[in-house]
């Protein structure tokens, strides 16, 4: 089971944009194993509450208010709950003998260096892989995956179970603000009681 945070658009097909499997490649570039001109790298979690807490890893020192669980063009950030039964074997990189053979050390994977993180991804790529998993750097006992849309996107190794709009009363959003030390507007009203 996989799960991934999107901007949703009612009524849009998985792949289109709004959709639970849409990649933006316009908007990659950024991102920790992004090659946009070679492939869409789509990211996902292992729990719930990783997929939320990468989202709202900024509101750190801030309150986390209904609005930032919209997107700036009106969309409603959703999750979606993925089944990844028919994807074949993802490179762990959690897996010290996978390291070794690339010659890379643990701290180079969960580097914030894209420099360092997007070569990683698009030398897997070159080899053959679906996708890779990693631990998250918001909590080690969080896995991340990355999937290389053109490979088990596109061959429909992925599939949607669910979607669910975000609200700062979902549970994800819930455990991921409590994990993280974020405070809701929900939460803080009943601090006050």
């Amino acid at each position: 089971m996989l799960f991934r945070v999107f901007r949703a658009v009612d009524g849009a097909p998985p792949s289109e944009r709004g959709g639970a499997l849409h990649v933006p490649r316009d908007r990659q570039g950024s991102g920790r194993h992004d090659s946009p001109g070679r492939y869409g790298a789509f990211y996902a979690a292992r729990s719930s509450e990783a997929a939320v807490a990468e989202v709202i890893q900024a509101f750190r020192g801030r309150d986390l208010e209904a609005d930032d669980l919209v997107a700036a063009d009106g969309s409603p950030l959703a999750l979606a709950r993925l089944e990844d039964d028919a994807l074949g074997p993802l490179t762990d990189l959690d897996e010290p003998a996978i390291l070794v053979d690339h010659a890379w050390r643990p701290s180079a994977v969960a580097s914030r260096s894209r420099a360092v993180t997007q070569p990683m991804a698009a030398r897997l790529f070159d080899d053959g892989a679906a996708g890779l998993s990693w631990w998250s750097t918001l909590d080690a006992a969080w896995t991340n995956v990355t999937l290389f849309a053109e490979r088990a996107i596109a061959l429909g190794d992925i599939t949607v179970a669910s979607v669910e709009a975000l609200t700062l009363s979902h549970p994800a959003v819930v455990a991921a603000a409590d994990h993280l030390a974020i405070l809701t507007s929900t939460r803080r009203r009943r601090r006050r009681r």
